[in-house]
This record gives C-alpha cells, structure tokens and sequence, in this order.
C-alpha cells in the first residue's frame, strides 16, 4: 500500500509564491508613488524583481536592483533606514496574520543571466554544438 505521507516539497509552496508577490506588488507600488523619503531612493529607479517567504511567512527577503546596477550599497542601506516604515504600509496593504520581517538583499538574477550568456557563446560551446 502507497505511503500517504506527502512528497518532500522541493521549491516555495503556492502559499509562499504568492505572498511574495503581494509584498513585491505593494513595495513597487510605495517606490513608483514616492511614498518612501529618501534622497538616495528618489534620486534611483528601484526594481524589486522578486520577493521570497520563509515557509512560515514570517521572513521576506527583497531582492532590489537599482536601474543600471549602480549603487545597490547605498539604495539597500536607504531601504534599510525605512524598514519600519516600509513593514508597516506592507502589514496594512496585505492581511496577513503576521507582518512579516523583511531584509533586502541585491539582486543576482541579472549577474547570474550575463554569466551564463558568455558561457553560451564561448568558443568551446560553439563547437560543441556544431558537432
């Protein structure tokens, strides 16, 4: 007889997904409104491309990128200063039991893709796939 203990879960559940999505839609929103005060944040344009949760909800972790890339170390240390703030507006636009922590991080997804791009168009891979 089949075990009915469910699978180990390999990636973020449904739940965690879109939460995360709810918290990136309400932070883009506070940034393209203006609604955080900060010289360093209004002087850039902040993309927040993904948020993850904590299985327990209780942790997002904010992936920030700055247009162009540049400055990310002071834009994380600005978003940082308004943590309070920037939890704050997320507990009252998202109802959730808890206000989740939130930790900003750089985001490497873009790094990441140019990497693989080079590899790609290595000389060793053009051959390969001229074979």
């Amino acid at each position: 007889m089949p075990s009915r203990r469910p699978e180990k879960s390999t990636g973020p559940s449904q739940r965690q997904l879109r939460v995360g999505e709810l918290i990136r839609h309400a932070i883009a929103e506070l940034l393209a409104r203006g609604e955080i005060h900060d010289d360093v944040i209004a002087s850039h344009v902040v993309t927040i491309p993904e948020v993850r949760m904590s299985p327990d909800l209780r942790l997002a972790t904010i992936y920030v990128m700055p247009l162009g890339g540049k400055d990310v170390k002071p834009v994380l240390e600005a978003l940082g200063r308004h943590k309070k703030y920037i939890r704050g507006e997320i507990a009252r636009e998202i109802n959730l039991k808890f206000a989740p922590d939130i930790r900003f991080m750089k985001d490497e997804s873009f790094e990441e893709a140019e990497r693989i791009d080079r590899l790609l168009a290595s000389e060793k891979v053009r051959q390969d796939l001229t074979k």
